[in-house]
């Protein structure tokens, strides 16, 4: 089986298993999902979306945050880890919102990545959620390591990652993409104790296949 040939039965298997897979970053508007999102670097959305209610409550668009005094978004988002550069980061993003794009957040790939602390996954990721603009593939640690695990690609850098999954899935795939490799790393892949019994890629699973030959 090729690449191309297994990309369409992870989409398709996925896709009937997590038929509800979305952003689990919880959000109402771009601007809460660039902040969010920001914030989501090297932590849980599950930690993030603790913390966000009261950030957003405090400072509840981008001219409130541009103004905010560092020590006070610091104390809110403590518990996110690297707190001091992320309130540095959430900080200057807002600034720039209201100097640069007159408080509203861009859609353009070019224009969210040149916003501090915003790179290119979460850029892809504003624009999927928030505007259904499919400009690339979210790869974090999940999306990286399943798609190491069925064989989908070799690449060990976030980007290159991306661009061989954007040749084997099409466009319109691609934001939902990575929101189905993330519920099945959460759910059913799960880092450390994967439950292989439950998966429905099992079969094409390098992952899987060398644990049946342990054991042979």
């Amino acid at each position: 089986m090729n690449r191309q040939e297994k990309a369409k039965i992870v989409y398709e298997r996925l896709s009937k298993k997590f038929p509800d897979a979305h952003c689990e970053l919880n959000h109402e508007t771009p601007f809460q999902l660039l902040i969010a999102t920001i914030l989501s670097a090297q932590c849980t959305d599950v930690r993030v979306n603790m913390v966000t209610p009261l950030l957003f409550k405090t400072f509840p668009t981008p001219q409130k945050l541009a103004k905010a005094k560092q020590e006070a978004v610091e104390e809110i988002i403590r518990s996110t880890g690297f707190y001091k550069n992320k309130a540095k980061n959430i900080i200057g993003c807002a600034q720039a919102l209201v100097s640069k794009h007159n408080s509203i957040v861009p859609e353009s790939i070019e224009e969210l990545s040149d916003l501090p602390g915003v790179g290119r996954k979460t850029a892809n990721v504003v624009l999927s959620n928030c505007f259904n603009v499919n400009h690339g593939v979210v790869v974090d640690t999940h999306v990286k390591r399943i798609t190491h695990l069925l064989g989908l690609t070799k690449e060990s850098t976030p980007e290159k990652i991306e661009i061989d999954l954007m040749k084997l899935f099409p466009n319109e795939e691609w934001g939902m993409l990575s929101h189905l490799l993330i519920f099945h790393g959460r759910r059913t892949c799960i880092a450390r104790r994967p439950q292989c019994d439950l998966c429905s890629l099992v079969d094409i699973c390098s992952f899987s296949s060398k644990k049946s030959r342990s054991k042979n």
